[in-house]
């Protein structure tokens, strides 16, 4: 009879543990000498930190180490922390401490196949979880889109834990983004709105002519602006996790009729008191006049839109992006921060 490969380590393997002497003096009842406890393994900053009980496992990465504790929250929803890489070449070399984090359900962290674990609460709730595990206390939270969503319901709920908060890319209501959607759509040309409405009728979200017309309209246009892609940007995406996404938002960012369809926390802003930074994009999907809205209703805000950039700022606007974002964590640091609407 032919051994597999696996039936043969496995039985080695027994046979191996069932020799070693320290097994061997167990079986006997001879009393195991006190293992000296080993050094801590290095791992490069990566960890696995145990949520819901133990249940699943969220993964994060620790960049840098200056005296500035950042934790990013990355888009999606169902994304991952890769299009956030551009980070490295900026932040540790101005004093900050960051953390990548995927969220449950995106990229190296646990993926269960269980629709109602994509809620926003719960995804609020792993943040502090994740916060919890860190040790982390006056740190700022930053959340890029669906990521400032997940930020803005942080703060509201756990903001005494933070020192400050930065909401890049994210209107303060799902009902405000699909407005402004629309009026993005209104400018495609004609042949492009015939092409979306066709398969739109039919539920045809996927059709791949469907998905072609979205792409070289709204996100070479709107959600990065750069040709071709930075390979992070692309690799994030092939790396989506469609269920997510689609539980919480829909099929795409003009038919939003997922499970926060209808999130909305204009009202609740002013309830948000630690010093926060809006970041907005001239070409964003995200409309200018509601991140400065957003930056009117929170009482010590600053607003910064980024004058070449789009949905990814980060990547194409770079320099301008980080100089904001730098700026705001250092003035906060200083103590020297004050509003600024620029």
């Amino acid at each position: 009879m032919t051994m597999s490969r696996r039936s043969f380590l496995a039985a080695n393997t027994a046979a191996a543990l069932a020799m070693a002497s320290p097994f061997a003096a167990l079986a006997s009842g001879t009393p195991k000498r006190k293992a000296a406890s080993p050094p801590a393994v290095r791992t490069g900053g990566a960890r696995a930190i145990p949520i819901d009980g133990g249940k699943y496992k969220v993964w994060v990465k620790k960049v840098g180490s200056g005296p500035i504790h950042v934790l990013t929250l990355h888009g999606g929803p169902g994304v991952t922390h890769e299009y956030f890489e551009c980070f490295e070449d900026f932040l540790p070399q101005a004093g900050i401490t960051f953390w990548y984090y995927d969220q449950l359900g995106s990229g190296f962290s646990d993926q269960p196949d269980d629709t109602s674990l994509w809620t926003v609460d719960r995804f609020r709730d792993e943040v502090e979880q994740v916060r919890a595990a860190l040790s982390l206390e006056n740190f700022y939270l930053f959340g890029q889109s669906w990521g400032g969503m997940l930020g803005i319901e942080y703060a509201l709920k756990y903001q005494k834990h933070l020192k400050g908060l930065v909401i890049s890319n994210m209107t303060a209501s799902i009902p405000s983004y699909m407005a402004y959607a629309n009026v993005l759509r209104s400018r495609f040309p004609k042949e492009t709105l015939d092409v979306l409405a066709k398969y739109e009728a039919k539920g045809e979200y996927h059709a791949p002519e469907y998905e072609k017309a979205v792409f070289e309209t709204l996100y070479t246009q709107h959600l990065c602006r750069l040709d071709p892609w930075p390979e992070p940007v692309e690799r994030t995406f092939k790396h989506l996790n469609a269920k997510v996404y689609e539980t919480l938002q829909g099929p795409n960012e003009f038919v939003v009729n997922g499970t926060f369809k209808d999130w909305d926390r204009w009202k609740d802003l002013p309830k948000i008191t630690v010093p926060t930074l809006l970041i907005g994009a001239k070409y964003d999907t995200m409309s200018v006049d509601d991140i400065r809205k957003e930056g009117s209703l929170i009482p010590h805000s600053r607003v910064h839109i980024c004058p070449n950039g789009s949905h990814l700022a980060m990547w194409d606007d770079q320099e301008d992006y980080f100089r904001a974002l730098i700026g705001f964590l250092k003035d906060v640091e200083a103590g020297r921060f004050g509003a600024k609407k620029t």
